[in-house]
């Protein structure tokens, strides 16, 4: 039981919090949606740079003539690699609504 503890902290020290920035991936213009993704390793923990993704969703919405960007909540995980039968790397996607008025 003791060697179970030693091991469970030490995987938990492995692993680490990083900053990762979503990056725009997709979208549709007709529908005013834009999608952000960022991946991340097993042993990483993801700390997404939200108000960086916010406002680079701004700015693609307003490309195409919105005047804002609102984040869906929650987004997709799917494994990107598995490993000796257990998944070691993820992509998340999260989506934006662009908002206002739409130039035509």
């Amino acid at each position: 039981m003791k060697y179970l503890t030693l091991i469970a902290l030490a995987l938990s020290a492995m692993s680490c919090a990083t900053v990762v920035v979503p990056q725009a991936t997709g979208g549709s213009r007709a529908d005013g949606v834009v999608e952000f993704s960022y991946s991340y390793g097993g042993f990483q923990v993801p700390q997404p740079d939200w108000p960086t993704a916010d406002s680079q969703a701004v700015n693609r919405c307003g490309v195409w003539g919105y005047t804002g960007a609102e984040r869906f909540g929650g987004g997709t995980q799917q494994c990107t690699n598995v490993y000796g039968g257990s998944c070691n790397a993820w992509i998340v996607t999260v989506s934006y609504q662009c908002t206002g008025q739409a130039d035509n």
